[in-house]
């Protein structure tokens, strides 16, 4: 090393270590920048699958180098140290009109362009993904373990289990896009203190509301209008029976591509628009509101409100969008039948052993208090009733005893969260018309206007039962018997 570098390097160091803030600085730039390089290299490999390796380089290391710099920056230019004088313009201008002195700033020059360029590089990678990394599933899923759990779990299991979180969540609008980032704050915040409410309250009024953000794969103008729809069921018999109801689903259209508005998307018409006032979890429904293409409005009010308030506070009022009837679209938890068929359905349940839908029906609709504790109920249930009154099943076909116990333990993890307060039936789906809710909110035969007109509640206007909780057949025998 020159004697000019000697200087210029013991200058910097003196400049450095005169100043606290610089000092500071420099030694966290020195310290974090290997270590943040390689962490990068790694996570860009995929080398580290884990979502807190995600968080420690870009929310923590990322900053903490970004405010090292600056440390060092404004330490060294406002620490008053008369060595910053080798680092002006006019010494190096002074230097390169001496003979010989080129080269070496020119090397000097070199040296400091390309560690300047290293470091941009890496605050501009730390930035970039950084962001990216905050807008990922396995940031939005997997980070807060606990509390997003069983969101988590239940979207693996969905029909969007591909869409990344934030396509639904965040929109590109910066109002809703600043939105949504401050109730990550707040949410953060309520992680780290235990403040969240257990469970998740819902709706959430942070997400954006708008039908752009379903339409924007499910176009209206594309809906099919009429499909097979098939359920399987299977009984708590002895023999599990099989049985299927089959429906023609009237999914229809909302007068697009010059089609009448019908079926069960007719909501989502052009020419109506549809309000109504409900309680804060929407679904209680006070009045309705229909405004057709020539503006006016008929307004449909519940029977059963007549003369008093649903409940202390007034309804407010909101204008229907998808979210109204598809609430669940993704974080969807099923019942405890739904939850066994699906098992036995696809085979994870064997439905040859005897009584297998009851008994585990029994076991994972019991209370526990965690999930370890669960497992071991739910095999202890119905290890105990087959060794009791199977006892030639448990000695000979216990592989297949065993696979079932399995089924029934991933269908209460997949539905059930004893440590957020989740039990069966704590997130209602409002599509259909189970247990007097979903479509039955508003077609009831229950609303009516001044002059005596009802909101219709016929079965046929949204599908056509061609056979219910009958024994599973073939599907052309099925609508071959429809049709006679």
């Amino acid at each position: 090393m020159t004697r000019f570098h000697s200087r210029v390097l013991e200058s910097l160091i003196n400049v450095i270590s005169r100043n606290k803030a610089s000092l500071l600085g420099g030694i966290i730039v020195i310290v974090l920048f290997p270590v943040l390089f390689v962490s990068i290299l790694f996570d860009m490999q995929g080398v580290v699958q884990n979502p807190y390796f995600g968080f420690l380089i870009y929310l923590v290391m990322g900053p903490l180098f970004v405010l090292g710099l600056v440390l060092l920056l404004v330490g060294s230019f406002f620490a008053g140290n008369d060595d910053m004088g080798l680092l002006t313009v006019e010494y190096f201008k002074e230097q390169l009109n001496r003979p010989g002195r080129f080269s070496r700033i020119r090397k000097l020059v070199f040296v400091t362009a390309l560690l300047t360029f290293i470091t941009l590089f890496v605050v501009g990678v730390v930035t970039y993904t950084g962001f990216n990394y905050t807008e990922s599933v396995s940031f939005c899923g997997k980070f807060c373990h606990q509390v997003m759990e069983p969101e988590y779990v239940t979207y693996t299991n969905s029909p969007h289990s591909r869409v990344p979180c934030v396509k639904c969540h965040i929109s590109s609008d910066s109002r809703w896009f600043t939105k949504s980032k401050f109730s990550g704050v707040k949410q953060l915040f309520a992680v780290m203190f235990h403040t969240y409410s257990r469970p998740i309250k819902t709706p959430i009024t942070a997400l954006r509301p708008e039908r752009r953000t379903c339409e924007g794969c499910h176009r209206p103008e594309e809906f099919p209008g009429d499909i097979l729809k098939v359920e399987d069921k299977f009984l708590p018999d002895e023999k599990n029976t099989h049985v299927q109801t089959v429906m023609l689903l009237r999914i229809g259209t909302g007068d697009y591509r010059g089609r009448k508005a019908q079926g069960i998307h007719w909501h989502v018409s052009k020419n109506y628009k549809v309000l109504y006032k409900s309680s804060p979890d929407h679904k209680r429904i006070s009045e309705v509101t229909l405004i057709g293409p020539d503006k006016k409005k008929i307004v449909f009010r519940n029977t059963d409100y007549a003369g008093r308030v649903a409940e202390p506070g007034p309804y407010k009022e909101r204008v229907m969008d998808c979210m109204d009837c598809h609430n669940r679209p993704t974080h969807v938890f099923l019942s405890p039948n739904e939850a066994l068929d699906r098992k036995m359905a696809t085979g994870i349940i064997p439905d040859n052993l005897p009584y297998i839908k009851r008994q585990a029906l029994a076991a994972i609709t019991k209370k526990y208090a965690s999930a370890d504790t669960a497992r071991f109920g739910i095999a202890k249930d119905i290890l105990g009733w087959y060794r009791k009154n199977y006892p030639d099943i448990v000695r000979t076909k216990r592989a297949l005893l065993d696979k079932a116990v399995r089924g029934a333990q991933q269908a209460y993890m997949e539905n059930v969260f004893p440590q957020m307060n989740i039990g069966w039936g704590t997130y209602q789906s409002f599509i259909g018309h189970k247990n007097g809710s979903g479509c039955f909110r508003c077609h009831s035969g229950k609303f009516k206007t001044a002059t005596g007109k009802t909101i219709p509640n016929n079965c046929d206007l949204c599908h056509l039962i061609l056979a219910e909780n009958k024994p599973a057949m073939d599907i052309f025998r099925i609508l071959k018997s429809s049709i006679r």
